[in-house]
């Protein structure tokens, strides 16, 4: 059974959930875009609740709506929002993305935020809930950008986390729906690694995109100063 984990201003509950925390979440509901005009946010893939919790507590929007098709994932979801400072704010609705866009003919949002499934590798595990949550046939790419090119508001923010490996095909799938980056920050684990993923944010303009790289670790446990900066709000050990 799955401890909960306990963030600085909310609990999230993840025995339920076939993808628990990890850092790619944790990092985008930090790195993610938010200002004083983000008043509408959509979590695509919403898991636990995570990345809506963060921008729930990182925004003051009213509206904060999120996604999940795996039952339990929702039931699980739902409950963390109930519990948090946040619940007047936040939704999730029990859908697949495909079916969510065709039923929101009218909502616009100016903000959606994606961790989505990416293992596309051609095995299985014996967890069909832990499948869905990680192979990327789930939701593919061009589903999901599909998604967000229709329901992303004009002067919209679009924030995702994939591979690095995926970048360069992602990017390009996405300007195919009118989708540009604007940022791109690079992650890796030490100074040495590889970069391992790719944050990045998109709007419907097109302009050169800023570059960073964010390394998490300067030795096992000691961490760098810019990933304490952009997570020190939420964990409670830093």
């Amino acid at each position: 059974m799955s401890k909960p984990f306990t963030f600085k201003q909310f609990t999230v509950q993840q025995d339920r959930c076939a993808m628990k925390i990890g850092t790619d979440g944790v990092l985008l509901g930090a790195w993610t875009p938010v200002t004083p005009d983000t008043a509408s946010i959509l979590d695509i893939g919403a898991g636990t609740g995570i990345i809506a919790l963060q921008l729930a507590q990182r925004s003051h929007a009213p509206l904060i709506d999120a996604i999940e098709i795996d039952e339990a994932a929702y039931e699980q979801c739902v409950e963390n929002f109930e519990d948090s400072p946040w619940s007047d704010r936040l939704f999730c609705y029990h859908a697949a993305f495909d079916e969510f866009v065709e039923e929101m003919t009218e909502e616009r949002y100016d903000l959606i935020v994606s961790n989505p499934p990416f293992y596309s590798e051609d095995y299985k595990t014996e967890d069909s809930a832990r499948d869905t949550a990680r192979f990327s046939e789930a939701l593919p790419f061009e589903l999901l950008l599909g998604g967000v090119s229709q329901l992303l508001a004009e002067e919209g923010t679009f924030a995702t986390i994939i591979p690095k490996k995926e970048e360069e095909r992602f990017i390009g799938i996405a300007s195919e729906r009118g989708l540009y980056p604007k940022r791109i920050c690079r992650v890796r684990g030490t100074s040495e690694a590889e970069e391992k993923r790719s944050l990045m944010e998109f709007s419907f303009r097109k302009k050169d995109p800023i570059h960073t790289v964010l390394v998490i670790e300067k030795e096992r446990h000691c961490y760098t100063e810019d990933y304490k900066n952009l997570v020190q709000d939420f964990y409670l050990k830093l």
